[in-house]
């Protein structure tokens, strides 16, 4: 990766690393609350969704759980989730990686904000389609990405972490390949410290 000062390879290190100054350093002021409400709109009453790359739960877990949703957070670093357990003892906070996701079962949506764009973009077209099986027909996904194609590197705590991206072209096509519509598109949106945010449905009869 020429240029890029960081390796996916080490992005569950840098989290399992780095989890409790991550956690600390992570805005609670809810910048994100505009996509989380156009997203939540999508969703039945009482709906079941995957937090997928949930870190430590905040604060989009506590949104859903505030807002009377179901809430299954996943993680592939354990020493986020074991915060998340001592917030929340009762939730369902579960080791797995998105890049192999298999749980077994089917939610009304799912959100991957900042942790899908930390995966290469072939991992992210294999990661799609784990989520498109995950989604139950008429589900949404609202998932952060980058705003062309290409690859990153951010810092956590001062540790380069990977990033990447397919063009937004790339993501309307890898999302009708696996089923899905895309329903939102924004590039560095203003609103949200510039993330790039990506709303899709999965098709009804799926």
């Amino acid at each position: 990766m020429a240029g890029i000062d960081a390796s996916p390879d080490d992005t569950r290190g840098v989290y399992e690393r780095q989890a409790a100054a991550y956690d600390a350093g992570r805005s609670r002021a809810l910048f994100e609350a505009r996509w989380l409400a156009r997203f939540t709109a999508c969703l039945p009453t009482g709906a079941h969704v995957l937090d997928l790359g949930c870190g430590a739960g905040e604060p989009i877990a506590r949104w859903f759980i505030a807002e009377g949703f179901g809430v299954t957070g996943v993680d592939f670093a354990e020493p986020m989730l074991e915060i998340a357990r001592v917030r929340w003892p009762d939730g369902d906070w579960r080791q797995a990686d998105m890049r192999s996701l298999d749980l077994g079962e089917t939610f009304d949506g799912i959100v991957a904000w900042n942790s899908f764009f930390h995966l290469t973009q072939d991992e992210q077209r294999i990661c799609m389609s784990h989520m498109a099986r995950h989604l139950k027909p008429g589900g949404s996904l609202l998932i952060t990405v980058g705003p062309k194609a290409g690859e990153a590197a951010g810092t956590v705590a001062g540790e380069p972490i990977y990033h990447a991206s397919l063009s937004p072209a790339g993501y309307a096509t890898c999302l009708e390949e696996n089923g899905l519509r895309l329903t939102g598109f924004l590039a560095e949106d203003p609103e949200t410290n510039r993330h790039s945010v990506l709303m899709a449905r999965k098709d009804e009869d799926i």
